[in-house]
């Protein structure tokens, strides 16, 4: 039998050495700096080269180009239906530099909506084209016969594209088929009712009268003058005159500024300072936030920063909804010496799946001292200033970077009055009745793709697909 064993509760014993507690007030604790979860890679500020701007302003000089309104249409919604902002209706060539903002108006009231399931055919190739067509949501993929297949694709249209704006100056046919690739919103403009607008407003019929007498100058295919040169004759052959022309009102792109007040206490610098400087913290600590709001503000202020700016041409989307190797592929091939694609980090795993499921291994590479993702030799670097949407679409960029080679470049101005880093500054401000310390902290920077072809946009990229797991049964 188990007998319980009690044990006798004997009185706590006197310490007999100074205990752990009252020594630690004796004793200097290790610590960290401040630390700061907002700070993240910030690779666009780290790989764009930095141009000295001493006037405060950078003009980007080009040579002339021809503009034939090929940006996006927009929308707004009106209850379960879209409409067409008005003023956007000149972004369709026909009806580029229209001045009637009454007429326009009336055109965008005439649009009808439509709704097509994937795999509609929204128009065939060489039959009659007698509508204005606009993708409000979805993507529509145009194609041809091929040599040597039924159809060749020449690429998807999304949100806000159009095509048939050749049926409001006459008659003509469509050149490509057209088919909804993706559930389809798109609003059409019926040729008879242009018409029946065109007949009752005087201006739009001599504004359409212009535009298809106009005579066509001769440029590239990217749209610039052409420069005539001859080549491959004999002899005494009379050759070209030729002369490069300039735009006469080339974009410029002022330096904008991130700033902040930063106030310390008197007391605090001065019976708290050791070991870390309390002033040297705060300014650390503030001038991260100013580096973040700068890459936020280069990648998406609606003036200069890279997305909303982007040229339409350059501008894509993808196939399937998942950013594919497909996808990437020709992103990177529509420019020359692209050196970057930046993407978020949900993105960048999104396209490690698809090549999980495609079986391919994305190679990667040692890029300033870091093991990053790859494809086809360029680097893949995260970038949480890139949206994603609330339906988990997001963007990738690809860019051309360099002054001299036509790139995207980073503007700031040195020397500047109380300089505390390139195109930073940290300036006293006084200190006040409280004795509160005062710095005006100011940040100047802008961001400019000296050609069109130096910035490209993969759209539409959904991050929130995943492969189902192997059957292992």
């Amino acid at each position: 039998m188990l007998e319980s064993i009690t044990q006798s509760e004997d009185p706590p014993l006197e310490p007999s050495a100074v205990g752990i507690d009252a020594a630690r007030n004796l004793a200097h604790t290790a610590k960290s700096v401040p630390q700061m979860q907002g700070i993240s890679s910030r690779w666009l500020l780290r790989i764009l080269p930095w141009v000295d701007v001493p006037g405060g302003t950078y003009r980007v000089n080009r040579r002339l180009a021809f503009p034939v309104g090929d940006g996006r249409v927009k929308f707004d919604p009106a209850g379960p239906h879209l409409r067409v902002v008005p003023r956007t209706l000149r972004e369709i060539p026909p009806l580029r530099d229209f001045p009637d903002d009454d007429v326009l108006n009336a055109l965008a009231g005439a649009f009808e909506q439509r709704e097509a399931e994937p795999g509609t055919i929204l128009a065939h190739a060489a039959q009659k084209a007698d509508q204005l067509i606009v993708v409000a949501r979805g993507k529509v993929d145009h194609f041809t016969p091929g040599a040597y297949t039924d159809a060749v694709s020449h690429g998807l249209l999304a949100d806000g594209a159009h095509f048939g704006e050749h049926c409001l100056t006459g008659k003509s046919t469509w050149k490509f088929t057209y088919r909804a690739a993706t559930a389809c919103t798109v609003l059409v403009l019926p040729r008879r009712a242009f018409k029946q607008i065109r007949n009752g407003s005087p201006e739009l019929a001599a504004h359409i009268d212009s535009y298809l007498a106009r005579p066509r100058p001769a440029m590239t295919r990217r749209g610039e003058a052409d420069i005539a040169v001859a080549s491959g004759h004999r002899g005494e052959a009379q050759l070209p005159a030729a002369f490069v022309d300039y735009e006469t009102s080339p974009r410029e792109y002022p330096l904008s500024v991130a700033q902040t007040v930063l106030r310390i206490n008197t007391r605090v610098g001065d019976l708290y300072n050791g070991p870390q400087d309390q002033s040297e913290q705060q300014l650390r600590l503030t001038i991260e936030a100013l580096r973040e709001r700068q890459e936020h503000e280069m990648v998406n202020h609606p003036d200069f920063g890279l997305l909303p700016n982007a040229d339409p041409q350059q501008r894509i989307s993808t196939r399937h909804g998942p950013p594919t190797p497909d996808d990437l592929d020709e992103l990177i091939s529509m420019r020359r010496q692209t050196k970057f694609l930046l993407a978020h980090r949900r993105t960048i795993a999104a396209f490690a799946r698809e090549c999980t499921r495609a079986r391919i291994c994305p190679p990667g590479t040692e890029f300033n001292g870091h093991h990053v993702v790859a494809w086809r030799g360029v680097p893949f670097l995260p970038c949480n200033k890139i949206p994603i949407s609330a339906d988990l679409t997001s963007s990738v960029m690809a860019l051309r970077t360099g002054e001299d080679n036509g790139g995207v470049i980073g503007l700031y101005q040195r020397g500047i009055a109380d300089e505390y880093e390139p195109g930073l500054s940290v300036r006293f401000m006084g200190i006040d009745d409280r004795a509160t310390l005062s710095y005006l902290v100011s940040n100047y920077y802008s961001v400019a793709p000296l050609l069109p072809s130096a910035l490209g946009v993969l759209e539409n990229v959904e991050v929130g697909h995943y492969n189902k797991p192997p059957d292992l049964s």
